[in-house]
């Protein structure tokens, strides 16, 4: 574990058998119904709400139980996990980083991330309004070195905030992820597992084994089985960047104080039997 600093002290979080668990796991997954590609390809959620928890991965099992009922899982080529790699990008003094750190909106985050299974990679910008709307654009790309691509460049330099030649490659991320689908098809959820960051910078790795990330994007207001089972197993929302959590394992030298508390909380919350 990396020390942090500027922070009051440094978090200790629990090692996890994640060999079983992830057994486990896909013994749960392979229980419900599979839904393809192509047919979540047809779900339009027009008025998205998203809602994020951050939980502790061994809970995870007794979810998708009460999930299968409720649920279809994404099957791509057999697989009912979906393994991702990200490498964010962001200028030498990491604004991106900083102004998420600072609480501002009209924020900006550019990544490149490959999507394993369905041997597609794209070059995406995602921008968070003033009134916390989020939009993401993208474009496929040949891989991740979007310098050398011309089609790459352009998108750059035409919509985002950071001209191709202030950014670099930052933060190397990979994770397996779940998706989920309400059998209404007016909910999608992700569950992001085995979260794993690389500092390209600083060369620092780090992992919390027993953290994952869920975030539930429905259509507007409706029923979500899934916050219910939230609200049985007392998980509160709460949310953070996979980007700015890699950040702030990765690299000592950066400014971190605002996100001492959520570091906190996962460290609280990870400690409970």
């Amino acid at each position: 574990m990396q020390e942090l600093t500027n922070v009051s002290r440094t978090p200790v979080f629990p090692d996890v058998d994640m060999e079983e668990l992830l057994s486990t796991i896909d013994t749960k997954l392979s229980q419900m119904d599979p839904i393809s590609l192509e047919q979540m390809s047809g779900i339009k959620l027009m008025n998205r709400i998203d809602t994020k928890y951050l939980v502790d991965v061994r809970r995870l099992p007794a979810l998708l139980d009460k999930a299968k009922s409720d649920y279809y899982v994404q099957e791509i080529a057999g697989k009912r996990k979906a393994f991702y790699r990200t490498l964010y990008w962001d200028t030498a003094d990491a604004q991106m980083y900083i102004v998420h750190h600072d609480r501002k909106l009209n924020r900006q985050k550019i990544r490149v991330r490959e999507y394993v299974e369905s041997n597609l990679t794209f070059l995406e910008i995602k921008n968070k309004s003033n009134k916390g709307r989020t939009k993401k654009i993208r474009i496929s790309v040949p891989d991740e070195n979007i310098k050398s691509h011309e089609d790459a460049v352009n998108f750059i330099n035409k919509s985002a905030k950071y001209g191709i030649d202030e950014i670099s490659g930052r933060l190397r991320n990979q994770f397996s992820r779940i998706t989920l689908v309400n059998k209404g098809k007016t909910e999608r959820l992700t569950i992001d597992i085995s979260i794993k960051f690389e500092n390209c910078v600083t060369g620092n790795k780090n992992t919390i084994p027993a953290l994952c990330i869920v975030e539930v994007k429905r259509d507007g207001n409706v029923y979500s089985p899934f916050t219910s089972y939230m609200a049985d197993f007392r998980i509160k929302k709460k949310s953070i960047s996979k980007y700015c959590l890699g950040m702030i394992l990765t690299d000592p030298g950066l400014k971190k104080n605002r996100f001492k508390m959520k570091l906190r909380y996962i460290e609280k919350m990870l400690s409970k039997k």
